[in-house]
């Protein structure tokens, strides 16, 4: 019987060949550098990456097996509990777990740096009440897993990460190698420290989420990001086969090389995408606010946020999120803004109506 060995990643920093993807490099850096640029100039910059946000959530977690498309997680929300798909609820939960995973990112790295123990809150977070709650979430794995086929035993595995005692050192390193400020560009320390951290796989379940997520992290806590809000997996998504063979290529030949090419063609092409949703989202925005403001000085511009965080909105989701507007005010504001051509109600329901905002819909399903 063939015996298969544990992959045990070489400890960080790799040696790299920096000239290789300097081209890549730069043209990355510049890209995220216009993007990053567009986003400080916004007065509102985390209301506009709310749908950013949502939208990464859905990819990242469509990579891992959920059918719930964007429009499903708005309609679902403004649902709340009368929702009536419990398979598509599901789902909604794991995008919302993601969501909140990234705010608790931002709270907590105002106090403190990218850290294992922040990794494992994000882990607990993230398989909260969903599919993987059941493996040891927040805490890394105390067995030996592997990668492959449905069924496959080991002897068939595609990848066999390190054995779960080496975990802890590794993951050591690798907040060592993230936080030490030596490679020449963050960029470079987000593209390897994915790498390491999918290598590595140090969770039951979750990783690729995790990995994925910490990508704007990095960039946040390094400070090229103001927000972060850049995120990578409708790349990784459209381009997964390429994706796995890359990685694939450094655990089995060292080639760091053309992973970092891959990666940094990633950034600068989810950076293009992330500046013409940011400036057609900005620009909707400031079109629509004179007419909000028109039709309630006191509330217009409240209903519009809550439109931009939640472009399919009901009467319970407003209520939820403002409970001190009056109930009539509410209903009145849905009517007028209906009236306006601003949202449509897609349920032809008497009661537990959803209404649509057809405009920032498109931008988010068609860039």
């Amino acid at each position: 019987m063939k015996v298969i060995r544990p992959f045990i990643p070489a400890l960080l920093p790799p040696k790299l060949d920096y000239v290789s993807f300097l081209s890549e490099l730069s043209r990355a850096r510049g890209g995220l550098g216009e993007f990053n640029g567009a986003l400080r100039s916004i007065k509102n910059p985390q209301l506009i990456s709310a749908p950013l946000i949502t939208k990464e959530a859905v990819f990242s977690s469509q990579i891992e097996g959920t059918q719930a498309s964007l429009e499903d997680v708005y309609r679902i929300e403004a649902l709340g509990n009368e929702a009536q798909d419990t398979e598509l609820e599901k789902d909604v939960r794991e995008i919302s777990n993601y969501r909140i995973a990234v705010q608790e990112a931002v709270n907590k790295l105002t106090k403190l740096p990218i850290s294992t123990r922040l990794i494992r809150t994000l882990h607990s977070i993230l398989l909260d009440s969903v599919r993987g709650a059941n493996k040891d979430r927040g805490s890394y794995r105390k067995i030996q897993v592997f990668i492959g086929s449905k069924g496959a035993t080991i002897e068939k595995a595609t990848f066999v990460p390190p054995a779960a005692n080496e975990i802890h050192g590794l993951m050591s390193n690798w907040e060592e190698y993230v936080n030490g400020n030596e490679e020449m560009d963050p960029l470079i320390i987000a593209g390897v420290a994915h790498y390491q951290f999918e290598a590595i796989h140090p969770f039951l379940d979750g990783n690729g989420r995790i990995g994925r997520i910490l990508i704007p992290l990095i960039l946040y806590d390094q400070k090229i990001l103001s927000y972060p809000s850049l995120f990578i997996s409708q790349y990784f998504e459209e381009n997964r086969i390429e994706y796995y063979r890359k990685l694939n290529g450094v655990s089995t030949k060292g080639d760091f090389s053309e992973w970092m090419k891959f990666f940094l063609d990633g950034v600068y092409q989810t950076s293009a995408r992330a500046l013409e949703l940011v400036t057609r989202i900005h620009d909707l925005y400031d079109e629509l606010l004179p007419l909000s403001l028109k039709i309630s000085q006191a509330n217009g511009k409240t209903i519009q946020d809550l439109l931009f965080d939640s472009p399919l909105i009901s009467f319970k989701k407003i209520k939820h999120l403002s409970p001190d507007m009056n109930i009539q005010t509410v209903y009145n504001l849905l009517s007028r803004y209906e009236e306006k051509g601003i949202i449509s109600e897609i349920t032809g329901y008497k009661r537990n109506r959803v209404y649509r905002f057809e405009k920032l819909i498109k931008i988010l399903v068609n860039i």
